[in-house]
């Protein structure tokens, strides 16, 4: 999906850096604005994977790091929820701004109760989701422990959260205690969906009961199984994705109608990928695919990675080919199952090759023939599986010719 590197000008005034994920295709549905959680900054993989998740389901959304945080300038020790609402709030009138008025807020964790503070600040919201939101943030004092005499005599102590250091304040432990969050959320005026996972160990199932007894209809409650706070598995992230995306969609402006495009050529094939990231789109005549590299490459993991497509090329040639075949003859081929798998080997291990040093590659295509085959049918499907166009241009000479367009 492309992903805008921006910034704009926080509540006080310091540079907050933003990304904006846009749909790969076409002009987004909506735009959503993402609050991350406590102390987490817009790149926490669950952020990453969500935002891009909810991009493609054709809504574009903006993740920054509040003030103090990740790469965004200002200083954390001097910030409070009441700084993360009004740093919301000025996310809000950027995205209007310069590209369209977020329609939807989604907060995780103490970013859900920045949202649901922000919300009526942000008139153009239609629709707000919260993740693992605590019903009362003052209860995240608790949890942080300060050092209480460093607190005491400088009003300010340092704590560690996921190996790193920051300063918590008197004056943020105080705004933290004084945030009511029962009037915001009964007065929230816009459709709620409440996402949270009964085991959740950081802020309590207790939580998202209380908020879903104060909101007004119309309100959801989404359960996320055995999900962690943090959403750390990149399932549970695209999961929730996909299910505020058909959450939302009847309280979103209606799709913009899609665009005429040049479609590719039966012969031709376009790839195309955006400024960062490696998920690619495909298109191929009126169809379009998604490629990428898996999340150990440094990818979002959202298709199939560029080998994977090669072997799928060739197992669906075999298949077809097999088809072709065993129905020109009238044979009783019920079914075909082609399982591949790609690797590299050393080149001496390979005994009816010619080259002889270095590594080649391998192909192992495995065969599952369906139906009442006799012994000599299913010998000449196995000869015939070598004479698929897709293998014979593989172990024919081939030339690339690259140009620049």
């Amino acid at each position: 999906m492309p992903t805008r590197v921006l910034s704009f000008a926080g509540a006080t005034g310091a540079t907050l850096s933003a990304r904006l994920e846009l749909p790969e295709l076409g002009t987004p549905r909506a735009y959503a604005l993402f609050a991350h959680c406590f102390t987490c900054g817009k790149q926490l993989a669950s952020a990453v994977a969500l935002s891009r998740s909810l991009a493609a389901a054709g809504i574009a959304v903006l993740r920054f790091d509040f003030t103090g945080l990740g790469e965004s300038a200002g200083s954390f020790g001097e910030t409070t929820i009441a700084t993360n609402v009004e740093d919301l709030v000025a996310a809000a009138r950027f995205l209007e701004a310069q590209f369209a008025p977020p329609a939807l807020l989604i907060g995780h964790s103490l970013g859900g109760a920045a949202v649901l503070l922000a919300a009526q600040q942000i008139p153009t919201a239609r629709a707000v989701v919260t993740i693992a939101a605590p019903a009362d943030p003052g209860h995240l004092a608790t949890l942080l422990m300060p050092d209480q005499d460093a607190l005491a005599a400088r009003g300010c102590a340092l704590v560690q959260i996921a190996g790193q250091l920051f300063p918590i304040t008197k004056a943020f432990l105080a705004a933290l205690d004084a945030t009511h969050m029962a009037a915001a959320v009964a007065g929230l005026g816009h459709p709620l969906l409440i996402c949270h996972a009964p085991g959740d160990q950081v802020v309590s199932i207790d939580s998202a009961a209380r908020l879903y007894q104060l909101a007004h209809h119309p309100k959801s409650y989404l359960s996320l199984d055995d999900a962690d706070h943090l959403l750390s598995r990149k399932q549970d992230a695209t999961y929730v994705a996909g299910l505020i995306a058909a959450w939302a969609a009847r309280y979103l402006p209606a799709a913009p109608p899609a665009q005429p495009q040049a479609e590719a050529s039966d012969e031709t094939v376009e790839v195309s990928v955006g400024a960062s990231g490696y998920t690619s789109t495909v298109l191929a005549g009126r169809h379009t695919l998604t490629s990428d590299e898996p999340t150990s490459a440094g990818g979002a993991d959202l298709g199939p990675n560029p080998y994977q497509y090669l072997l799928a090329a060739l197992g669906a040639c075999t298949a077809i080919t097999l088809r072709m075949y065993a129905d020109r003859k009238g044979w009783p081929l019920e079914g075909v199952r082609v399982r591949l798998q790609h690797a590299k080997i050393h080149a001496a291990d390979c005994a009816e090759c010619e080259t002889k040093e270095g590594k080649i590659d391998r192909i192992e295509r495995s065969l599952e023939l369906q139906g009442p085959l006799d012994d000599a049918q299913r010998a000449s499907l196995l000869a015939i599986a070598d004479r698929c166009p897709v293998h014979r241009t593989l172990h024919g000479e081939i030339e690339v010719r690259t140009t620049l367009g």
